[in-house]
């Protein structure tokens, strides 16, 4: 059969044309939809080596173009057997980014548009639906009209505009003038955070001229929160010894264990001080949109700013993190720069998000998360992270029923840290590689996909229930897999 060429010619300096983009076109969406349909027949960890998809790709660019069915046939032979199938309903690892069709769809339309919303006349449609979407999305999780919101790429850029704000509201420093560097007559700066918190935190205060040392990590209680009386003192013995304290990071879902910190107490201690506080609920704030869930979000009211990412669980194609602030003002007048060829003349009577961050491109994010709240619905949405929920308790059941297996952390949502303790063995050592081996045999049957993390020293499994398409049966599955493994090494 003769190999299909590409229709281009020496003399052809336009785009795919229309019909053949409308035959890949639905080629394509015929292709992930079946994906979709067969993604259990996928193992969902990828079994290659390093360096094997690098060795199967030329080393250099194609002089002529090459036709799209060749194209899309090595997406089959080549890309899919490095992928890691993270909409996989046994992606049991991380804080799982479930794609959902709507969004999808819109992600797809987005890209056609292809507008940059930097400024409200590049694209109104892309400022707007930003405003009303972030409107619903605050109501959603119960915030006060105080909250205002800006959506970036990730929960590690939208913590670090806040830890940028934070540092903009020492007004004292004139750090957007003057910066920080070679300043003798100034103080220091430190943030506090959780001993559990995020290392996107840290990124954020070395990126910002913060340093290592300009870090203080605070202790935390036996469930993993930060320690109130720890922070207060903390801070005055900084202040004692020439430090300025500016802000303190909480976190509402922390990454290894989903702690909560006392958020209303760490408040109560910013106010005092003159801190600013924000709070890191990247992953678990969506579920406050549960009404029964709402308390995980007490204190917020007296938050500086806070981040949720609809990309963690509320099935949003990456990326798509959202920053709240009660005080915009200050995020402005840290970020705004406004060349004589941006200027508009709608520019006062209207939100140009270019003034609110480093970037001055801005994909149009808001039309994938409008999308999914309007076909899933809030309640629809709920529903979802509610079943999580329920999974999430009946696997921790399972763990403490099991007398092979115990919990290592409270379960305030889906996230279960768990490890193997057979009666007879109580060598910490003993059981840190016992439970290392326990995740590798799981993760090589390709079946389902866990990671692990350490507290107190210990080598902890992590199952996190937070997939679009897991059901009980996966989280069934995932608790034969782990029994039958580990009565295999034990053996």
């Amino acid at each position: 059969m003769e190999k299909e060429k590409n229709n281009f010619s020496k003399d052809n300096f336009g785009d795919m044309p229309p019909e053949e983009f409308r035959k890949y076109g639905h080629q394509l969406i015929d292709w992930i939809a079946d994906y979709f349909k067969n993604i259990e027949s996928y193992p969902v960890l990828s079994k290659i080596n390093p360096g094997e998809i690098k060795s199967s790709l030329p080393q250099t660019p194609p002089i002529n173009g090459e036709p799209m069915n060749e194209i899309l046939k090595d997406i089959d032979r080549k890309i899919l057997p490095g992928i890691t199938h993270w909409n996989h309903p046994n992606f049991m690892a991380y804080f799982n980014s479930t794609s959902s069709g709507p969004g999808i769809l819109a992600e797809l339309l987005s890209t056609a548009f292809n507008a940059n919303g930097m400024l409200w006349k590049t694209s109104p449609s892309a400022s707007e639906l930003e405003e009303v979407v972030l409107n619903w999305f605050r109501q959603m999780l119960g915030l006060s009209e105080n909250f205002w919101g800006i959506i970036y790429d990730t929960a590690s850029v939208s913590s670090m505009h806040a830890i940028a704000a934070a540092r903009e509201q020492i007004s004292e420093y004139q750090i957007r003038q003057k910066g920080l560097a070679g300043r003798k007559e100034i103080k220091r700066l430190k943030i506090y955070t959780s001993e559990q918190a995020h290392s996107s935190i840290e990124k954020g205060a070395i990126t910002l001229g913060i340093g290592i040392e300009g870090i203080q990590k605070i202790p935390v209680d036996k469930e993993f929160r930060m320690i109130p009386s720890l922070l207060a003192k903390a801070i005055s013995e900084d202040k004692k010894n020439g430090w300025m304290p500016f802000c303190v990071a909480a976190t509402v879902g922390t990454t290894s264990t989903t702690s909560v910190d006392p958020v209303n107490e760490i408040a109560y201690i910013c106010k005092k001080e003159n801190l600013w506080l924000h709070v890191d609920a990247a992953h678990a704030g969506v579920a406050a949109m549960i009404p029964e869930m709402r308390y995980i979000l007490n204190g917020i009211e007296n938050a500086d700013s806070m981040v949720v990412n609809p990309h963690k669980w509320m099935f949003t194609p990456v990326d798509l993190s959202i920053l709240f602030t009660r005080k915009p003002k200050i995020l402005k007048q840290a970020f705004s720069l406004v060349p004589e060829y941006l200027k508009t003349s709608e520019d006062n009577a209207v939100t140009n998000y270019m003034d609110y961050g480093i970037q001055l491109g801005r994909r149009f994010r808001s039309l994938k998360l409008w999308f999914i709240i309007r076909y899933f619905g809030t309640e629809g949405l709920a529903n979802r992270i509610k079943e999580h929920l329920r999974l999430g308790k009946n696997f921790a059941e399972w763990i403490d029923h099991n007398n092979n297996f115990e919990r290592m952390a409270p379960v305030p949502f889906s996230t279960i840290c768990f490890r193997a303790h057979p009666k007879n063995i109580n060598d910490e050592i003993q059981l840190n590689e016992l439970n290392e081996q326990l995740m590798n045999e799981v993760n090589s049957t390709g079946k389902i996909f866990l990671t692990h993390t350490k507290l107190n020293g210990k080598f902890v499994l992590r199952l996190v229930i937070s997939g679009l398409r897991t059901e009980e049966k996966h989280v069934l599955l995932a608790q034969e897999i782990l029994q039958n493994k580990l009565l295999e090494i034990l053996s």
